[in-house]
């Protein structure tokens, strides 16, 4: 899917809301909820504003699970950036020469949605946290070779100054999914060509940094999450859809 931009993509840093606010169409894939369904949910929610923030690794279902957020309660979209990601292909092609690049354009990416979140006066849902990058796949990849210690020193030094003045999510929802290869399932199937070459060995490998994950954020970040195992839940449609709404739905209204 891709979204139009105020700037150039080589301009990354000037962008609107509605440049990476998710467009109405990115829910057209997921049947609609009955009416008495949405409005059953969004009577459970505080009158606050929320931001929520979906976590997990690649193929857990974040990006369907953001839009059915969105679509339930009425939350503004914001998804990863990835389709329009100038560099993703290169990463997966080439990890050492690309994994520092890659990870700077990420931070850059998600510090601007937390930008414009925060000028968002409805609740806001967004696909993947900023906590990520610096607590998984940054150390991970350092782990595997592909970042020096010097380029790692480096984009923590970024994080912490692009980072310093932004609000956190009031809420995360970690995705839980230990069978590798049912990642790799829902990898192949949503068929996104730069991800062809991801290996069961690298999957294996951020589902380690990923069970502490919702430790970090709440003991590190203050965040409050709540951490689901997807593995065999269908939450697109039916009774997996329902019984995901209502613990969601739960969670929010806390």
């Amino acid at each position: 899917m891709a979204r139009k931009t105020v700037a150039s993509s080589r301009s990354p840093l000037v962008r609107t809301r509605t440049a990476d606010a998710a467009p109405p169409h990115a829910l057209a894939d997921l049947p609609q909820l009955p009416e008495r369904t949405v409005k059953r949910l969004r009577a459970k929610l505080p009158a606050r504003k929320l931001f929520v923030a979906l976590a997990g690794n690649i193929g857990a279902g974040k990006t369907t699970a953001a839009k059915l957020i969105s679509q339930a309660f009425g939350m503004e979209l914001f998804d990863e950036p990835v389709i329009d990601n100038r560099f993703l292909r290169d990463y997966y092609a080439n990890m050492g020469r690309w994994s520092f690049t890659l990870q700077l354009e990420f931070l850059i990416r998600r510090v601007e949605h937390h930008e414009l979140i925060h000028t968002v006066k409805k609740s806001c849902v967004q696909d993947r946290t900023l906590y990520e990058d610096p607590e998984i796949f940054a150390k991970y990849l350092h782990g595997l070779g592909h970042l020096t210690n010097s380029e790692l020193e480096l984009y923590f030094e970024y994080f912490q100054r692009l980072s310093r003045n932004i609000g956190a999510p009031d809420k995360v929802i970690c995705f839980d999914v230990p069978s590798v290869d049912v990642l790799l399932r829902r990898i192949r199937t949503r068929g996104r060509e730069e991800e062809k070459g991801i290996q069961r060995q690298f999957l294996t490998g951020l589902n380690g940094y990923y069970s502490s994950l919702p430790v970090v954020l709440q003991n590190k970040y203050g965040v409050d999450c709540l951490t689901l195992d997807v593995t065999s839940m269908d939450i697109r449609e039916g009774r997996g859809r329902e019984e995901f709404l209502d613990r969601v739905a739960a969670f929010l209204s806390r």
